[in-house]
């Protein structure tokens, strides 16, 4: 891809012409309108009048080696994306619209087949020089040719970006059906062109960056912590968009290694809000006087995004994975019941689905539209797509597994392994083993009764624990046998579902499609989703992909979080309103002065 020098030309007496049937727009949506219009003042969720200042810490997980987010290389620390701000950016109550940032409008065509972003002359880096389009086209250029592999094919579909002026820069598409497209672009965090023709853009660096975001690095103990300190004086401070939000004036990040130890440093005080994702802490580690008190306040709360689904991905990169029928049958030693009863306090939600909690996930049969995508499909996938609802193997929470055991092995017998001395064995005489890697410590409560039921099977698998560093190099080199993982969703599924499932991205070193999966009839539903016209047909061909993908059994489905647990020391305060699709905790909560004064002295009352 090149980039053009300043760009208007000779041709000038034919672009009015070519202007008059094009819009300028404030914000762009995939299907429909924008929520807000272009004189908002701010958004339904925030409150104007939040005060500004004070300080948060938050918990990091391992350890970081790089400020640098844009590379393969390195553990980029926890953060690195407040420092940047982007073309354009989405809101937590109107999920199908990216609104202007840097860019004060957008120009599209009806036809979608380019868009020119104008940007705002106040826009600026935090050295002070401003942002120009000739920032936006190298970023581009750079972050496709030089960054991590999922840009690559991320914005695969753009096919040519030209700097017209200094403040206007234009994308040309070859795939005029991909709707979010121009908004995916507007969502480019852009970089300083001028600091990074001194340096590799290629290596890790622990340089604190030069960006343009509402907080830039003010000091880091690299692999220990890191601090982002408020840019006072931000350029787009008083834009309708960031009205009442980012009002921390600072935010610091302490990691541990261990999520135990993290657990008893926000029980100390060290941390002041957590996200609880291990349901027996929640169910008994937060019984503390603190707690007791109300000095520490606990909510569950819901959004209307898809949930984050978790399994046991499949690597089918080998070659004992490869077969169906195997992948099916090692899904019956998985028992939900028995766990969730015996181990998580009843809290999380059978997993059926890619999309969990959504309108998004495949139920019943297919009808209607569904069902006549999927017919384009007949015989190239399973049969059960149209004659069987997806449902895990169930039991009855006893722990008795002799009926999914029976399952299992028929399917196993099918595909050519026989148990031969207590070993699952093929007819070259190897036997059935593989490994499973994490980074997180207390995942042996999940993956342990799954291989002692594997061990029933006559297979014999392991789990090992590795450093965060370790475990980041091996999901990039897909140096592993099996993960837990799934992919997070969005409240409008995309362009990212080519990279969660596509071939191109299966090879691809660092790539996001994790299990290896290579199906054209994935790759050709994955483009349906990607080009869907309106939000109902989105609905429809992300039902028949979530289809296809259960009953082609990638993934051993494990559970759900129905609610996002919190936990957090009572020294903030929140807006009113809470938007449909997220939390808003860093984006727009504050700490209340008189809060915060009197959780001192309530807690040097506990102490003494």
């Amino acid at each position: 891809m090149h980039l053009l020098a300043l760009a208007l030309t000779a041709s000038l007496a034919i672009v009015p012409a070519a202007w008059a049937q094009t819009q300028h727009l404030h914000a762009i949506s995939i299907h429909g309108t924008p929520k807000y219009g272009p004189d908002f003042k701010q958004l339904e969720y925030v409150n104007p009048d939040a005060p500004k200042g004070g300080e948060i810490t938050l918990g990091g997980f391992g350890t970081f080696d790089s400020l640098h987010p844009f590379i393969l290389r390195g553990v980029p620390a926890a953060g690195s994306g407040l420092t940047y701000d982007s073309l354009m950016t989405q809101v937590g109550d109107d999920p199908d619209t990216d609104y202007g940032v840097i860019a004060e409008s957008v120009e599209v065509p009806a036809d979608r087949s380019w868009a020119t972003f104008k940007l705002r002359s106040e826009a600026r880096f935090h050295d002070g020089r401003p942002i120009t389009a000739a920032d936006v086209a190298w970023t581009f250029e750079t972050l496709t040719t030089k960054g991590a592999p999922v840009y690559r094919s991320y914005y695969g579909d753009v096919s040519k970006v030209e700097v017209v002026d200094e403040r206007r820069v234009k994308f040309s598409f070859k795939n005029l059906d991909n709707r979010e497209l121009i908004g995916n672009v507007g969502n480019l965090r852009i970089l300083p062109r001028h600091y990074w023709q001194e340096r590799d853009f290629e290596k890790p660096t622990l340089e604190p960056p030069l960006g343009s975001g509402h907080y830039r690095v003010e000091a880091v103990d690299p692999g220990r912590s890191i601090r982002y300190r408020r840019v006072e004086d931000h350029w787009a401070a008083r834009l309708p968009i960031n009205i009442g939000r980012f009002n921390f004036g600072g935010i610091r990040y302490e990691y541990y290694r261990d999520t135990a130890v993290s657990f008893e440093a926000f029980k100390a005080g060290a941390i002041d809000f957590r996200t609880e994702n291990e349901s027996k802490l929640w169910a008994e580690g937060y019984d503390v006087p603190a707690v007791r008190n109300g000095l520490i306040k606990r909510e569950e709360f819901k959004t209307l995004n898809p949930r984050r689904p978790q399994g046991f991905v499949f690597n089918l990169r080998r070659p004992q994975f490869q077969d169906r029928r195997v992948r099916q049958a090692l899904g019956y030693a998985f028992d939900f019941e028995w766990m969730n009863k015996s181990l998580f306090f009843g809290q999380y939600a059978k997993l059926a689905s890619y999309f969990p909690s959504s309108e998004f996930a495949a139920t019943g049969l297919p009808q209607g539209e569904e069902l006549a995508i999927l017919e384009r499909y007949r015989g190239r996938v399973p049969d059960e797509v149209f004659t069987k609802e997806y449902m895990p193997p169930t039991t009855d929470g006893s722990g008795n597994l002799r009926d999914n055991v029976r399952h299992a092995l028929r399917l196993l017998g099918e595909a050519g392994w026989q148990i031969k001395g207590g070993k699952l064995t093929n007819a070259k005489g190897e036997t059935f083993q593989f490994e499973i890697i994490s980074a997180q410590a207390g995942i042996d409560r999940v993956v342990l009764p799954f291989t002692k039921n594997l061990e029933r099977l006559g297979i014999t698998a392991s789990l090992r624990i590795i450093d965060t560093a370790q475990y980041s190099n091996r999901m990039d080199n897909f140096d592993f046998d099996m993960v837990l993982g799934g992919a997070q969703q969005r409240a409008s599924p995309g362009n990212e579902q080519r990279e969660y499932w596509g071939s191109a991205s299966a090879d691809t070193r660092g790539g996001v499609n994790i299990g290896g999966i290579k199906d054209p009839v994935i790759d050709e539903l994955a483009e349906l989703v990607i080009n869907a016209p309106n939000r109902d047909t989105l609905v429809q061909r992300t039902r028949a992909l979530d289809r296809v993908l259960l009953w082609g059994y990638y993934m051993i489905p494990q559970f759900y979080e129905p609610a996002t647990r919190i936990a957090y020391w009572d020294k903030f305060g929140r807006p009113a309103v809470t938007p449909k699709y997220t939390l808003g905790f860093t984006d727009t909560w504050w700490i209340d002065p008189a809060k915060a004064a009197n959780l001192d002295q309530r807690k040097t009352s506990i102490r003494n």
